[in-house]
């Protein structure tokens, strides 16, 4: 039988974090499951803690992954869509537990860390699949300047606050508006929860395959939010005049935009895997994540 084997992705920035993989560390290296701890920037924390620091330390490489029964999360969304890249390449599930703020991609909250761990050993969780967009931006001469990919969002940027970026967006080769904004927002279900409901699109359920369009303060009369088919080709042109822009992915993916380029969004081939620990409706996480206020609810008859 081949070992089991989990990559450990811990946000490093709090000592409380690096605690809490190592207890995960622990329970899971008890039960006969073989650790890896992925490690960013400054692997000290990691290296020189005197549990975490015994198992195989890896860096942010799409062979870290490769193996791995899963990819388990401690940190919030940003570390959350860090691990994403890396288990998506490998084609594994992820699972997140959340140690930040809302963290609203995590399945469970840092208080149930030992009963999750308890469920991964008993391979007690079910795989749900996340869309995912895929992306390519290519200059005015059609050259093309990079590809990439996306979880939550592409965000269209402009670089140069002094002005505004001029762009015009596209839906299946036809032009809807051009406008002056300070960005495009284009998103899936899952990431309209994060930086396209902050710039105003409304929330999409993940269970709905679509792509979200959301301009950034756009000066324009139509600069509402877009919802589209999932087999559409979404792309952003700016001018050959306008300001320099940048494509990012999920917040730390990045590709030049210069001006007079071009950035297509289509549907990803190859989602996220989602681990599920729980049987919660998504209005569930929504109003807990949110803090809805439901008081005075009295349900169906």
């Amino acid at each position: 039988m081949t070992p089991r084997e989990v990559l450990i992705v811990p946000h490093t920035g709090r000592r409380s974090n690096v605690d809490s993989a190592a207890v995960a560390a622990e329970l899971l290296d008890k039960a006969g499951i073989a650790v890896r701890v992925l490690v960013y920037r400054d692997a000290s924390s990691v290296a020189e803690h005197p549990v975490l620091g015994r198992f195989d330390l890896y860096r942010h490489s799409y062979e870290a992954a490769i193996g791995v029964q899963l990819v388990l999360v401690l940190g919030g969304d940003g570390t959350f869509l860090r691990a994403a890249d890396i288990a998506r390449s490998a084609d594994v599930p992820v699972l997140g537990i959340n140690l930040g703020h809302v963290g609203f991609l995590a399945e469970w909250e840092s208080d149930s860390l030992e009963e999750a761990i308890k469920r991964v050993i008993a391979c007690d969780y079910r795989v749900e699949d996340r869309m995912t967009v895929e992306v390519r931006v290519i200059d005015n001469k059609k050259q093309e300047l990079g590809r990439g990919w996306a979880l939550n969002e592409v965000s269209v940027e402009n670089q140069d606050r002094s002005g505004v970026l001029d762009a015009t967006l596209e839906i299946d080769a036809r032009p809807v508006s051009t406008f002056g904004c300070d960005g495009v927002l284009i998103s899936t279900p899952t990431g309209s929860t994060a930086y396209a409901f902050s710039a105003g699109g409304p929330v999409l359920w993940p269970e709905l395959d679509a792509i979200l369009v959301v301009p950034n303060n756009a000066h324009a009369l139509f600069s509402r939010p877009l919802v589209v088919s999932p087999h559409s080709t979404v792309a952003v042109e700016s001018k050959v005049s306008s300001n320099p822009a940048e494509v990012v992915m999920d917040g730390f993916r990045k590709i030049p935009m210069p001006p007079g380029s071009r950035v297509e969004v289509v549907r990803g081939e190859r989602p996220v895997r989602w681990v599920r620990l729980d049987t919660l409706t998504f209005t569930d996480r929504l109003v807990t994540k949110f803090r809805l206020p439901v008081e005075g609810w009295r349900g169906p008859n």
